[in-house]
């Protein structure tokens, strides 16, 4: 590129012409911006998704080789209702990764469900969960242009060969012990005892990431032991893999109730499902634990910050005169220093971070309310039971 803009800048008498340097250097930079944005910002938009990024210098690098349509990706267990950390959070940062010009790619992990006996291991039920995940997705504000939904049991069956090779190759180069330690993934603790088919679970998972040629994991933190394993794979192959798949791994929302460090769907009171309706969102955050002027460990202020502000850009907090008025935050770091002052009130802040999460939810639950594949899924959703741990 430094020979093509000499050969354009020098005139007919050897000298250089301002203007066309100029005109080709600009030029330059414009073929590097993609939606707008340059590597630089392309960057920070995609590092501010994650809570973890294993490595920005490779971010950097692979946005400067490959700027057209990188291939981020995350799998999921089609496995009972959706909760709102699934939902608004996953489609935010879905939407900030395809403004960033990559391409997503879901993959729905049904195999992966049967194997950990979710919905009691029953593939169609797994299928209809599935389908419901991808409905909430579509009403809930997800950017659809530059997403992508695959069955891994289509897709594997499609490449077979490729996939179960390599599936064996990663198990062949690691020992059951360091496979085991990556069993967390599947919402296992490090003791439980495991079925054959779940110590296949985490070599499959890695295998994904290759066989889907993903080069970012957008994953939550909880999936970090295995996306570490794929970028330790790339090391052990022979031969070595140059290109180690980049991981940026999001935050965990915690459950409404104290000591709750994931949410989960074991308890329905702890989680805010997408299709909730007013009275259960008011009823559980009036509920959540919310200990006044206290900011670490506060579910209700996580919830502002990884969801109410990224969404919806405002917490407007509705208050009588005698406590202040009324008052709008547009920045987490204003809410969590009041709220520590205790000029913010958990009695006022409770009801208006439920009037956000009751306005993020509203086009869903008009969704399925009115469309009636939609409806059916729910229904038939609701009527499972997520079968519990083996």
């Amino acid at each position: 590129m430094a020979e093509e803009t000499k050969a354009v800048a020098v005139n007919g008498d050897g000298e250089e012409n301002e203007a066309q340097v100029g005109a080709v250097q600009q030029a330059v930079s414009e073929m590097k911006l993609v939606n707008g944005m340059s590597v630089d910002e392309r960057v920070q938009l995609i590092m501010s998704v994650g809570e973890e990024c294993h490595t920005e210098e490779g971010l950097r690098l692979l946005l400067e080789k490959k700027p057209s349509a990188p291939v981020c990706y995350d799998g999921f267990e089609p496995s009972g209702r959706m909760h709102i950390a699934q939902g608004i959070q996953k489609s935010i940062n879905v939407n900030k990764l395809t403004k960033a010009g990559c391409t997503f790619v879901f993959w729905v992990a049904d195999w992966f469900a049967q194997l950990n006996n979710k919905m009691g291991g029953d593939m169609k039920k797994i299928r209809v969960v599935g389908e419901y995940f991808i409905e909430v997705w579509k009403a809930c504000g997800m950017n659809m242009e530059q997403v992508k939904f695959l069955w891994a049991s289509d897709e594997i069956n499609k490449r077979p060969n490729e996939y179960w090779t390599r599936v064996m190759n990663i198990a062949t180069l690691n020992s059951v012990s360091r496979i085991k330690r990556c069993c967390t993934i599947m919402g296992r603790e490090d003791g439980d005892e495991l079925s054959a088919a779940q110590i296949m679970y985490p070599c499959m998972q890695c295998a994904d990431i290759f066989f889907l040629k993903a080069d970012i994991c957008q994953l939550g933190m909880d999936q970090r032991k295995v996306n570490m394993l794929a970028r330790e794979y790339c090391e052990q192959a022979k031969p070595k893999m140059r290109n180690k798949p980049i991981i940026v791994s999001h935050h965990m929302m915690p459950g409404l109730k104290q000591g709750q460090a994931k949410m989960s769907k074991s308890d329905p009171s702890s989680a805010i499902y997408m299709e909730d309706s007013v009275q259960e969102v008011n009823s559980k955050i009036k509920a959540a634990f919310c200990p006044e002027r206290s900011v670490e460990g506060n579910p209700v202020l996580e919830y502002v910050k990884y969801l109410v502000l990224p969404k919806l850009g405002a917490l407007r907090v509705k208050r009588s005169a005698a406590n202040g008025g009324d008052v709008s935050f547009d920045r987490y770091e204003d809410v969590a220093q009041h709220f520590a002052s205790g000029a913010l009130h958990p009695g006022d802040l409770k009801p208006a971070v439920a009037r956000a999460i009751n306005e993020m939810l509203q086009p869903v639950r008009e969704h399925f309310r009115s469309d009636a594949h939609a409806r059916k899924l729910l229904e038939q959703v609701r009527r499972y039971k997520s079968s519990r741990r083996l």
